[in-house]
């Protein structure tokens, strides 16, 4: 597994859901995950493009989109969920998951994954 200098697990959980750490795309250094190495300044929040990441984690300060009032009626979240696709089903559900469980159950299932998202039970 990689190792950063980061120490908050939660910003292996990207702002829609996903989980960075065990995500394969990630652990072969292809992606830089959605919130590691800002807070450190290894990286610039300015040049983000994720919509939902500049939205949630820069404007916003939130770790996730689910922390967010606005959750209900933010369309920028809702067209991401809404596309094409079984991973997008599956960060919704993790986001929803951590709404009612909270973030130590999440992050203690999602450990044990071998991609971005996984069983949450």
């Amino acid at each position: 597994m990689l190792e950063f200098k980061q120490e908050n697990p939660l910003r292996f959980v990207g702002c829609c859901g996903a989980y960075c750490k065990t995500c394969k795309v990630f652990i072969q250094k292809f992606c830089r995950g959605c919130k590691l190495g800002y807070t450190e300044g290894d990286r610039d929040i300015n040049k983000a493009k994720c919509l939902m990441k500049v939205c949630c984690f820069k404007e916003k300060k939130l770790e996730f989109c689910g922390d967010c009032p606005d959750y209900k009626q933010c369309k920028i979240i809702h067209d991401f969920y809404n596309k094409n696709g079984y991973k997008y089903k599956k960060y919704r559900q993790s986001l929803e998951f951590i709404q009612n469980k909270g973030y130590d159950e999440f992050l203690r299932l999602a450990e044990r994954w071998k991609g971005a998202y996984g069983k949450l039970i």
